[in-house]
């Protein structure tokens, strides 16, 4: 339950007065002092806006509309906007300490060391390029020796245990979310390639397209794998079939939404019994899971099905299937004809024009592989205690403004109301990094060896998540990197957490006034405490537990509401005939529309909030709307609109701006929006849940 923000860094906010002194050449005297004032920074800039749209017709253009037609989507990104170029320059500096830490050597298994050999590790192309597809003959040639469906099963336990991917299934460790104390053995539906499984169930000139071109990746991948042309192209057949049966198996995305549909909870030998060729008592402990008598089944049905494919299909068509599960998650890795293939394919399913550069590329996968050991570096340097302390006050004031309002809703009984409230004080706030560092102890990192040390680091997290069943679930761990912009609220430990990343403007600045800071930081703030009581958070009770602790009655209201909210959004449309999914998208709407209101209700609390006084012509509640629209200020390739409309719960950014704004009394009147403008709602039809 994310924001799904893009990392990026603080812009610092400096008023200058610079004194230009000259020697006079030969002169005895001095040049009189010039004073150059670099003038305050424009924290909501007029130069970004297009007034000729009226807020009340379309708030998002009015407030970014001329920044979007003079910026056009670089070459290299598949959308660009705020959060983006942030982005880039929170890249900079990772590559700054990247660089820096890479250029010398370090104590064998220090932080500097890992960290640095790790990037430099990536960074070798000469290495890479001689190597070609040597790192993965092995693996192709252990596949060809299989003889039997068995061979094919112990296959997919080697390459999910030695960090090759995990074909056929998800498997993971995680708490028990009806006992979340203990963590458990968790399986999930997967096997498939493609973003979504509507890619295989689909047949419109825009899914085949992508289809066509998922195809032509096999093909090429293979022949670089020295297939012959007739063998690549069966190859991707047999493939495509393979997987479209998967996904015809699998449970749509929006059916996982509800948690108790994928909590299922089995005796392993009784699991067993319904998969008879994957029989899960004797596959746990080669999974290096042993001693497991229970473990969730999230799709039960889903494995049911792949069972019986497994049975019918041949033994020759498996072997091929394994192998391209080795090609797929390693050609990004391996030289250049495999990453141009890799970049072909992605670039049908995005749009993206150009390859990322490799030392982009290579910060974010240092940062995504030791993120806890990169983030002490960026720490160290960008993140101050006066950010983290702003942050706990203004998490107390919004804390208690969401009290308020729910103490104060009209349509929830009382009873419900103790215990919303008991969940709100129970909530746990995490801010800028964790308080223990992972240390991943174990882990080495050659710097002559990247594929190596993908493949190290991979297995390594494996056996990290597995070793932890038979510890007690540890709550300070992290679901993020400290460098990432991002937030989350996690139910099973009702918990809001705010990494270091995401205290930057447009979020938020130190010399930005309120109204700025409330209606970015404040409604991120917002948005992740509302996610407590979002469709799927409000499931969970105070401690984690997925458990009903509201009456029938309330739960009959709150979900007439999000009803409400469902119909509003799937009224929203891109590139002309693609639906949001209201369903799909309801967690995050609601959080955007709560964090709004309860970020509003605590911005009036402060002076600014209480005052009239314009700021380069806006008053203080404009000024607070146009920051939340700022905050979302951007624009996407059609290919990754298209994309994101089915596998994002998120919903793009000009409806993440206007939808909730037409339910916000305030707003109307900060604009003087009314009947007749495109956005107005009648206040009878506005939306209010929390």
């Amino acid at each position: 339950m994310t924001l799904k923000f893009t990392n990026f860094m603080l812009i610092g906010v400096l008023c200058l007065s610079v004194n230009a002194f000259a020697d006079g050449g030969g002169n005895k005297g001095k040049t009189k002092a010039k004073s150059i004032v670099i003038p305050p920074k424009k924290f909501i800039d007029p130069a970004n806006m297009d007034m000729s749209v009226k807020p009340g017709d379309n708030f998002f253009d009015y407030a970014n509309g001329k920044w979007i037609k003079e910026n056009a989507i670089p070459a290299k990104e598949t959308r660009w906007g705020s959060f983006n170029i942030l982005h880039q320059e929170n890249t900079d500096r990772l590559l700054g300490l990247l660089a820096e830490v890479s250029k010398t050597q370090h104590p064998k298994g220090s932080l500097e060391q890992r960290v640095g050999d790790l990037y430099a590790s990536g960074m070798d192309s000469v290495a890479i390029e001689k190597r070609g597809i040597s790192p993965i003959k092995g693996d192709l040639e252990r596949i060809d020796a299989i003889t039997d469906l068995n061979g094919v099963i112990k296959e997919t336990v080697y390459e999910r245990t030695h960090g090759q991917g995990g074909p056929l299934f998800g498997f993971g460790v995680g708490q028990d979310s009806k006992h979340v104390t203990k963590h458990i053995a968790e399986l999930n539906q997967g096997g498939t390639s493609l973003p979504d499984r509507d890619y295989y169930l689909k047949s419109d000139p825009r899914t085949k397209k992508i289809q066509d071109a998922y195809k032509q990746y096999i093909i090429t991948l293979f022949s670089l794998a020295g297939a012959g042309a007739d063998v690549a192209a069966k190859n991707a057949a047999t493939i495509f079939t393979i997987e479209s049966a998967l996904a015809k198996a699998q449970m749509s995305r929006v059916a996982m939404r509800d948690p108790h549909a994928t909590y299922n909870k089995f005796a392993v030998a009784d699991f067993s019994k319904t998969t008879p060729h994957l029989n899960w008592v004797t596959l746990l402990p080669e999974m290096n899971v042993p001693g497991q008598d229970t473990l969730i089944v999230a799709q039960p049905d889903f494995f049911k099905a792949e069972d019986d494919l497994l049975a019918a299909t041949p033994l020759d068509d498996w072997k091929v299937y394994l192998k391209w599960n080795i090609l797929k998650n390693s050609a990004g890795a391996l030289s250049s004809p495999f990453v141009k293939a890799n970049f072909a394919f992605s670039s049908a399913l995005s749009g993206q024009k150009v390859e990322t550069p490799r030392n982009e590329r290579m910060s974010g996968l240092v940062d995504g592989s030791l993120g806890e050991l990169l983030g002490q570096l960026y720490v160290a340097k960008y993140f101050t205690p006066a950010a983290k302390q702003y942050m706990v006050n203004l998490v107390n004031n919004l804390k208690t403004t969401l009290g308020e309002r729910i103490q104060n809703l009209a349509w929830m009984s009382e009873e419900t109301k103790v215990r919303a409230l008991k969940k709100l004080s129970a909530f746990t706030v995490k801010i800028g990094y964790p308080d223990k560092w992972q240390a991943y102890e174990g882990l080495t990192i050659d710097r002559e060896d990247y594929v190596g040390n993908l493949r190290r680091i991979g297995v390594w997290r494996y056996n990290y998540g597995v070793s932890q069943i038979n510890k007690p679930v540890d709550k300070t761990r992290w679901g993020m990197s400290p460098p990432t912009v991002n937030a989350y609220y996690n139910p099973v430990n009702n918990e809001i957490v705010f990494p270091a990343g995401i205290l930057q403007f447009p979020f938020f600045d130190f010399g930005a006034d309120d109204a700025v800071n409330y209606g970015g930081i404040g409604a991120v703030i917002g948005h992740e405490m509302t996610h407590g009581f979002d469709d799927q958070g409000r499931q969970y009770d105070a401690d984690g537990t997925l458990r009903d602790w509201w009456t029938k009655d309330d739960a009959d209201k709150f979900k007439t509401r999000a009803d409400q909210v469902v119909t509003q959004y799937n009224g929203f449309t891109v590139l002309d005939t693609l639906h949001v999914n209201g369903k799909l998208t309801l967690g995050e709407n609601l959080a955007d529309l709560g964090g709004l209101n309860v970020a509003y209700a605590a911005f009036k609390k402060t002076k600014e909030g209480q005052s009239t006084k314009k700021i380069d012509g806006f008053t203080p509640d404009q000024r607070f709307f146009l920051s939340w629209a700022q905050v979302w200020r951007g624009s996407r390739r059609p290919e990754t609109a298209a994309q994101l409309i089915l596998t994002d719960p998120h919903s793009p950014e000009q409806y993440r701006t206007n939808a909730p704004l037409t339910n916000i009394d305030a707003w109307y009147t900060a604009f003087d929006v009314k009947p007749g403008d495109k956005m107005y709602k009648k206040p009878e039809d506005r939306t209010k849940v929390w």
